[in-house]
């Protein structure tokens, strides 16, 4: 559910929603729904693809809290909790399991969820079951690694980031996945709190009105800003590991509008990619990235599916300045989805017999996985490779 493809499939949904919201059992109910699909004898388990880099992958999961904003879409909650995943270079993963792409809680809202969206199966997968290639809890090998900064697609989770934050980890980067909570299709915490369940469900079940998405762009440049501010304040050896003069933002969607407007807004990054989102609002009006253009390097990377006339104008006036440094690439014969996990996945789920061909083309393409994977890892671990490549100083 991108900012730009978020549907409302069914009448039921916001009540389904509203439910979640509101019931303190949501955790209850949804590894329950994991349990059911992973003792369903049908359900299939889904495989990533593996990262090609040199480097084991830990990963550590943090919950930052910002005191000082509330949420903006359950005002209730009283502040601003944002998830995230630091994945770095290890040390070692001797007796370090591998992580899972998603807990049993988030599994089971997912399963609950997943005919809204994008249409997956309500049956037949077992969401819990796919284990990532990181190392829940390794050490950080001691170094100076640059950091880059992934904020999802709308109505995403950081988890279909995977395959790509991988990849750029296993290179020698430390990859920080961030969730958007109210935004994201679920995000599960470490304990409840007041005006808000374990495992929270997204807001959207239809394509955002124009106040809301100005809102949730806004809430994720707010979100990236705090994230950066606690990455400085880290301590320990991955503090010591981080080198945060050297930072970039990527984002597919709606994350890759927040990736290019905080590059123009936040002097700590020095590079960003634009994975197919708008640079204007709802209504025509363009952020402030392409009416103004910005003078660090800036890569906008689409797809031939997803190509329509607000994305050439937008992009178009970005690619306008003069003695700017922003580029343009294409994939062809891919769909917008070709950016996330699902372009892994969802051909999985077709030859399960899960999907049909038509769905399998309109999420991720014609373009067979490994080409798609393939694809995507090459171009933006390329623009990361010069503009901010591991080893310099």
């Amino acid at each position: 559910m991108t900012s730009a493809h978020m549907t409302r499939r069914t009448v039921t949904t916001a009540g389904l929603a509203a439910a979640l919201a509101l019931t303190p059992s949501t955790a209850a109910r949804a590894s329950a729904a994991s349990a059911r699909a992973s003792a369903a004898p049908a359900a299939s388990a889904l495989r990533l693809p593996a990262p090609t880099g040199p480097y084991r992958i830990g990963a550590t999961v943090l919950h930052l809290v910002d005191p000082s904003r509330n949420d903006p879409w359950v005002p209730e909650i009283g502040v601003r909790e944002v998830m995230v995943t630091v994945l770095h270079p290890a040390r070692t993963v001797r007796g370090y399991p591998r992580a899972p792409q998603l807990t049993p809680g988030a599994a089971g809202l997912f399963t609950l969820l997943a005919p809204e969206i994008h249409g997956l199966p309500a049956a037949g997968v077992d969401w819990a079951a796919t284990l990532t290639h990181s190392h829940t809890g390794a050490p950080v090998l001691p170094g100076n690694w640059p950091v880059l900064l992934y904020s999802p697609g709308g109505g995403e989770a950081r988890t279909m980031g995977t395959y790509l934050a991988e990849e750029l980890a296993s290179h020698g980067w430390v990859v920080v996945t961030v969730d958007h909570p109210g935004d994201a299709s679920q995000v599960e915490f470490p304990t409840e709190r007041p005006g808000r369940v374990l495992v929270r469900p997204t807001v959207f079940f239809r394509p955002p009105d124009a106040e809301q998405f100005r809102t949730m762009i806004d809430t994720r440049l707010a979100d990236l800003r705090l994230v950066l501010d606690r990455l400085e304040a880290l301590e320990g050896p991955l503090g010591r590991a981080l080198d945060l003069g050297r930072v970039g933002v990527y984002g597919h969607s709606a994350g890759g509008t927040a990736a290019a407007q905080a590059l123009y807004e936040d002097r700590r990054i020095a590079a960003a990619v634009n994975l197919e989102g708008y640079l204007d609002q709802v209504d025509g009006a363009l952020f402030p990235v392409a009416r103004n253009g910005v003078d660090r390097p800036l890569l906008l990377l689409g797809t031939d599916g997803f190509r329509d006339a607000r994305i050439d104008r937008s992009w178009g006036a970005m690619l306008a300045h003069p003695r700017g440094r922003t580029r343009r690439r294409q994939l062809d014969d891919a769909a917008h989805q070709v950016f996330t996990d699902y372009a892994a996945l969802v051909p999985q789920l077709r030859c399960a017999g899960l999907v049909t061909a038509a769905d399998r083309v309109r999420l991720v393409g014609a373009i067979g996985p490994r080409a798609a994977v393939r694809a995507v890892r090459h171009q933006v671990r390329g623009f990361f490779g010069r503009r901010l490549p591991v080893g310099a100083q």
